[in-house]
């Protein structure tokens, strides 16, 4: 598919300071490889800014746009911490738009599976490249009117590193520019590297607010909700985003770079590119393993990757909380896993010194929080923090309403969504091979989801097609994250359902082709559940640090360790293999599989990955269906 409906602009006559007519108040246009300069001469031409300014990422940049938004009112400085700021955005832009985000190919179904006739695809949505251009012709030329352009280069992993990609953002928000400063590693040695690769990911977003506005403007926040559209073509490695400014629908290294079009190009060359955190434990003996796991938004993956176990002489560290990319080394076989963020997007509300005490730590200095509450001390608030903020403290709430807490219980501080967004090297438990460019070694897949019924607090798969099998029927309570109200159990395969650049079935087919080849040491796979409940609707497994108590068990279980017993589903603990001591648990209830509950749960599993995916469903999954069915039968 050709270059997004621009003509090609030659660039012979450019000068180092103008393109066309528009300035460029900061960076060398003409030293900007090649291929770097034809895109952005381009994309000039199409959104017409005011000018245009070249980041370089550097420290007195960060201050200077910093200041400007102060002075805007975008960012109130946060007089507690140090260089930290809150943001509260347009009450109309505070989450994912799944149902506005679009993969764009020439063949419909290199995007979405074939889906049965009759089921809406939830897998992803396509439109073709004509209908793309059609939306995108409507929005974007003059988009940026008035308003600065701002070019954005960027690594995906360590600067260098074979398994990291490069990016280019531009955009007109320069919240956007500080916040991938933060996720992102921006800075003017990407240049250098793209001389010798030619492939970048060419990244488009505008706010789709050109001045002078036709519309009000709430809370400093140029937004235009009712034309969001996020696309993405992974054929030619491009995102464009037009719209909203929030997250990542503007920090377009995040889920569009990082998941969607890195998943396609992980296709492409044989790797993964996942939706997991990255974490190491080591044990008393000193033994250290690292762990990938992927749990749907809310489910306390940042609280896992930043655990305080519980039990003494285990160390827990981290090396991401939201991203892993992954690849089998062709040496030693050995599944190595990078992080590509710099920085943790956390969901705040929930977050507190006894559910993440690393998290709050992290956030301390050099970060930005977005519509969570503000204390008239000049402190961060959210629902989660009450028993560590004196009541009677005033509070500003994200909406800008006063109260103070404790007075009026029906008062919120901040959005379900609200975030903080902070540096990963602040973690005080940041593990020393975060940034190693060769990654680290992954011995063990977790995912999980919340389960309040019938799935036991941890399973293992019997084997590696059993574990992809495991990862597709992933199902959680839904979240705050995404666009869904209401507590209902959606599926959400390999915590990835937004998240996929194309065609589900052969993504999953991608992952049991990874047994294929005899030197890759497949790592062992797991499901979790810490959100089981009793009759009472009380946790059944107190969660948080004494997590470490199963991830100890998992460990042990990579060793070869004789502690696990079959069930229907999988293989479970052995009873008293999880060390228990100073809890007080139902082991029976959190370990049962009911028989009722699993046989419409597979019957259901069935029908919906059939009808989603239809015959992209990978032959080996239908089997694996069909197992778990008679296995299930045999219960007593």
């Amino acid at each position: 598919m050709e270059d997004v409906n621009v003509p090609f602009v030659e660039v012979h006559y450019i000068t180092i300071q103008q393109v066309g007519n528009v300035p460029i108040t900061k960076g060398d246009f003409q030293s900007l490889p090649h291929q770097v300069q034809t895109w952005l001469a381009q994309m000039i031409q199409l959104c017409a800014p005011r000018a245009v300014y070249i980041c370089d990422g550097s420290e007195e940049e960060a201050e200077m746009v910093t200041n400007k938004l102060v002075e805007r009112g975008t960012l109130t400085k946060l007089t507690k911490y140090e260089n930290s700021y809150i943001c509260w955005t347009d009450p109309r832009d505070v989450a994912r738009v799944e149902s506005k985000t679009f993969i764009v190919t020439n063949n419909k179904y290199a995007s979405i599976p074939h889906s049965r006739e009759g089921v809406k695809c939830v897998l992803g949505q396509w439109m073709s490249p004509s209908d793309m251009k059609q939306e995108l012709d409507d929005r974007l030329p003059g988009c940026m009117a008035g308003r600065m352009l701002y070019v954005i280069p960027f690594s995906m992993g360590p600067i260098g590193s074979p398994l990291s990609k490069i990016g280019v953002q531009i955009t007109d928000s320069n919240y956007v520019l500080l916040s991938m400063r933060i996720m992102t590693r921006v800075s003017s040695e990407i240049w250098k590297h793209l001389r010798h690769n030619e492939e970048f990911v060419k990244c488009l977003h505008s706010t789709g607010v050109p001045r002078p506005h036709t519309q009000k403007i709430i809370n400093n926040w140029p937004c235009n909700p009712e034309k969001i559209l996020i696309c993405h073509f992974p054929d030619i490695r491009k995102v464009i985003s037009y719209g909203s400014g929030y997250g990542g629908n503007s920090l377009l290294g995040k889920k569009c770079f990082a998941l969607r079009i890195a998943g396609r190009i992980a296709y492409d060359e044989g790797w993964l590119a996942e939706h997991m955190l990255i974490m190491s434990i080591t044990n008393p003996k000193g033994e250290e393993k690292f762990i990938a796991a992927a749990f749907p938004s809310a489910c306390g993956k940042t609280n896992l990757a930043m655990l305080t176990p519980t039990m003494p002489g285990y160390t827990v560290r981290c090396i991401g909380d939201d991203i892993a990319w992954m690849r089998f080394d062709k040496q030693t076989g050995e599944l190595r896993a990078i992080n590509p963020e710099t920085g943790f997007f956390g969901v705040a509300p929930g977050t507190n010194m006894k559910t993440n005490p690393n998290a709050i730590l992290t956030c301390l200095k050099n970060s930005i929080f977005t519509n969570v509450g503000e204390t008239a001390d000049g402190g961060f608030y959210w629902e989660g923090l009450e028993n560590e903020t004196p009541p009677g403290t005033e509070i500003i709430s994200w909406t800008g309403e006063r109260y103070k807490l404790g007075e009026d219980k029906t008062k919120k501080s901040s959005h379900p969504n609200a975030r903080f967004c902070c540096p990963a090297r602040q973690c005080p438990i940041i593990h020393d091979r975060w940034e190693d460019p060769a990654g680290v070694p992954i011995s063990a897949i977790i995912f999980g989801g919340r389960r309040p019924e019938g799935v036991p607090l941890v399973i293992e798969s019997f084997d590696w097609k059993h574990g992809i099998f495991l990862a597709s029927q992933l199902k959680s309570e839904t979240t705050a994250a995404a666009e869904h109200t209401g507590k209902q159990i959606m599926h959400d395969p390999f915590a990835m359902r937004p998240f996929v650049g194309y065609n589900f079935g052969h993504y999953i087919q991608h992952w049991l082709d990874f047994e294929k080849d005899p030197k890759n040491k497949l790592p062992k796979i797991f499901h979790v559940n810490w959100f089981r409940l009793d009759e009472n609707k009380k946790f059944l497994w107190p969660g948080f640090g004494d997590n470490i108590r199963v991830l100890d068990w998992i460990v042990r279980r990579t060793n070869g360790e004789d502690i696990a017993e079959i069930s229907s589903v999988g293989l479970i603990p052995k009873k008293d293999s999880i060390n228990l001591q100073g809890l007080i648990v139902d082991w029976d209830k959190l370990m049962s599989v009911p028989k009722d509950y699993w046989k419409d749960d597979i019957e259901e599993t069935l029908s919906w990955l059939d009808g989603q995916l239809g015959d992209d469903l990978p032959h080996d999954i239908r089997i694996q269906i069909e197992q778990q069915k008679q296995r299930i039968s045999q219960i007593n």
